[in-house]
């Protein structure tokens, strides 16, 4: 039966329309694959890709994509609200349909193996595709964000799952997993409380990692 496997990459570009542009087109180019969504922050400088694909599409897709991230996003240059550690910041793949986790398990580190050999970019496999327990958490993969990872690279327990352990400075670190969907939503907090600001509203971007 054919298998539906849904990937949803988040790229560190919110603002230029030119490069979200081209980044769907590379993604388009991919017979096969379908993309769904394009969800811009400008606040989080953050975009979130949707698409969907079979093993084999969903993958070419996703490189497609990371390729062209790395050609436009210079990591060197990048501020956002959102953690971040890479161009293309975090890649996961999620089963939709006749698809398992360990077919997106697979999915993941047959891109993660492209994308360090191809793009030498630093590779982590996170959540169910996650080499060693301390890296199935995201936010233990990303702690230290852009700014840490000539530090944290060079540490043991930090080698990355693909690629070289050796800071890529324009396009950072990226980490590709398998997951369950990730349900997000808005939260907006009101507080009557004297001599405090009331806080900002909370955003979370729609997917986003």
């Amino acid at each position: 039966m054919h298998k539906i496997i849904e990937c949803v990459p988040n790229f560190s570009e919110g603002k230029d329309e030119k490069i979200l542009a081209e980044i769907a087109a590379a993604i388009r180019s991919v017979e096969g694959v379908r993309l769904l969504d394009i969800d811009p922050g400008k606040a989080t400088n953050r975009t979130v890709f949707t698409f969907v694909g079979d093993e084999n599409t969903v993958v070419e897709g996703a490189f497609q994509a990371i390729k062209k991230a790395q050609e436009l996003i210079d990591m060197r240059h990048h501020k956002g609200e959102h953690p971040r550690f890479g161009a293309t910041d975090v890649c996961p793949f999620i089963p939709i349909a006749n698809a398992t986790m360990e077919d997106c398990i697979e999915c993941a580190k047959k891109l993660g193996k492209r994308v360090g050999e191809e793009l030498t970019i630093p590779v982590y496999l996170y959540e169910f595709a996650a080499s060693a327990e301390h890296r199935r958490n995201l936010a233990n993969v990303r702690a230290g964000e852009y700014e840490g990872i000539a530090d944290k690279i060079n540490q043991p327990e930090w080698k990355p799952d693909f690629g070289p352990a050796k800071f890529n400075e324009k396009s950072g670190n990226i980490a590709i997993g398998a997951r369950n969907f990730l349900i997000a939503y808005n939260v907006n907090l009101k507080t009557t409380l004297k001599k405090e600001p009331i806080p900002s509203p909370l955003m979370f971007a729609n997917r986003a990692e």
